[in-house]
């Protein structure tokens, strides 16, 4: 791939290879730590070496529920065919404990003498089409019970009870699958990255969350937590230590009115584990912030969770969300295209505790800020002027050069005479 050595000495290449290697900054990826809550709100948790298996068939119903739903259908059709197959073998045995298999009371069905514990059922094929017409209470006509045997009365009874149990539990546990409160959840998002900012003179941890229903969430609530590996100082290690924080919100029950896209803040004070951060340690900080929203479905009552998580690589430091909500001939409208925007806002890149320590960084920060927008401005405006004067120029040119021509007039007599138009 390198030129030839006749066109291009070797030192030469050699050292253009080394200098090209020292312009470019070497970046070594950080390993890439798991993330315990996957942006979708699903856990990112493997259960192994469970040895009580049999407690999850205590509690079957919800065992059926959790499950996929290839499973469930195919444990709900098996069911129906286990038992329709062993309540016709019951019918089978039944018959053929009476006689009714036997071809010498074929002719004498219709005689006073003799009467079939069940009409029609004179192999395993009729039992199982009549078991599956007692189940399911279809009821042809062609076979159907008598009063000749006690046991087929008993029968009877049994498989009712047992086929409105299988249908009560199958059907509702399909009902509770597509009813399932994270279905709802769905609809309850979040804004993919999550910003640090200056609001009222204190560094913030914001992010956006929003409801794509009109539908509302009823009493919702807010919570954040960080989920970071320490070791505690007597030499313990917690993988997954989880610390709550509070969330900056005016309203004492922590309540929030989901009509609308909401910034949440979450105020960097004293109690905050993002206390001592900077914005060049975050980027090295192993710490994982956990956002649920939880509230009741107004439309259903069921109490629905979303979750969602932000790590240190999707959290912006000095950005601020674009307002997303405006007035439109009296009604206010939502843009969601610009739900997760942000813009770069003044911030100062030191930690809370030194915010608190100096407040001069922030008026600092502050005055460079507007330092920096005013020489913006005046760019901007001498930019301004430099094009007006330019197109003013290039107009007074083609005007000149539209300008009509002298025109000569040659007279009879041969003289010529000039005249402008």
């Amino acid at each position: 791939m390198l030129a030839r050595k006749s066109i291009i000495p070797e030192e030469y290449v050699l050292a253009r290879i080394a200098a090209e290697n020292l312009r470019k900054p070497r970046i070594r990826d950080r390993p890439r730590k798991a993330r315990f809550i996957a942006k979708n709100g699903a856990c990112n948790l493997a259960h192994k070496n469970i040895r009580e298996q049999g407690r999850f068939l205590q509690d079957i119903f919800t065992t059926l529920v959790d499950l996929k739903w290839r499973h469930t259908l195919v444990i709900f059709t098996m069911s129906f065919l286990c038992s329709w197959l062993l309540f016709a073998m019951m019918w089978w045995l039944v018959a053929f404990a009476h006689g009714d298999m036997d071809p010498s009371t074929e002719n004498l069905t219709n005689s006073t003498k003799w009467t079939p514990c069940v009409t029609c059922v004179r192999s395993f094929t009729s039992a199982f089409l009549f078991s599956i017409e007692v189940q399911v209470t279809i009821g042809f006509g062609g076979r159907m019970m008598t009063e000749e045997c006690p046991l087929a009365i008993t029968v009877l009874i049994l498989q009712n009870i047992v086929g409105l149990i299988i249908n009560a539990v199958m059907l509702g546990c399909i009902f509770m699958k597509t009813a399932q409160a994270h279905r709802r959840a769905e609809t309850l998002i979040f804004s993919r990255q999550a910003v640090i900012a200056v609001r009222n003179g204190k560094l913030c941890f914001m992010f956006r969350v929003g409801d794509l229903r009109k539908s509302m969430i009823i009493s919702a609530s807010v919570r954040i937590q960080v989920v970071r590996k320490t070791t505690t100082p007597e030499g313990e290690v917690i993988p997954i230590h989880q610390v709550d924080i509070p969330v900056d919100n005016p309203i004492e029950s922590n309540n929030i009115f989901l009509v609308a896209p909401l910034i949440i803040c979450h105020v960097i004070d004293k109690r905050s584990p993002l206390y001592d951060i900077s914005a060049a340690d975050l980027m090295l900080q192993d710490l994982e912030l956990i956002v649920i929203l939880e509230g009741v479905v107004e439309t259903t009552g069921i109490t629905t969770q979303a979750r969602t998580s932000y790590v240190a690589e999707e959290i912006l430091w000095g950005h601020r969300f674009v307002p997303i909500v405006t007035e439109e001939e009296g009604v206010y409208a939502v843009d969601y295209s610009k739900f997760g925007n942000t813009v770069k806002v003044a911030a100062p890149r030191c930690s809370a505790r030194e915010l608190d320590e100096k407040p001069s960084i922030l008026i600092q920060t502050l005055q460079k800020s507007e330092l920096s927008h005013q020489n913006s401005l005046r760019k901007r405006n001498s930019m301004r002027r430099s094009n007006s004067i330019r197109r003013s120029n290039s107009m007074r040119r083609t005007n000149s050069s539209l300008m009509v021509p002298k025109v000569q007039f040659i007279t009879p007599e041969g003289s010529q005479s000039a005249s402008e138009t």
